[in-house]
């Protein structure tokens, strides 16, 4: 399990990065690159990380499940995610 603060940092860093995209994008397409480099640095959508929605795990990220390996490998195991079952061969 991830940090709590590290967690409601990245949290904070969505809705900071939703606030300011309609912002960003009229800058980006007026070539204000000045105008975009006054905005707060967190506005920048690639600041997001990918996080497990389950426990919080940053690194071995599945996007497609939003899940980290380890929960989605337990998930699968259990019959929990349909469509996916262990492979045998």
């Amino acid at each position: 399990m991830a940090k709590k603060s590290w967690i409601a940092r990245n949290e904070k860093r969505k809705r900071t990065v939703e606030k300011y995209a309609e912002k960003r994008r009229e800058l980006k397409e007026a070539g204000d690159y000045e105008g975009l480099q006054k905005l707060p640095r967190d506005a920048s959508p690639t600041r997001v990380r990918n996080r497990c929605s389950l426990t919080g795990r940053s690194r071995g990220y599945i996007r497609e499940y939003g899940v980290s390996r380890i929960k989605f490998r337990e998930l699968a195991l259990n019959g929990k995610i349909p469509g996916v079952r262990k492979a045998s061969w």
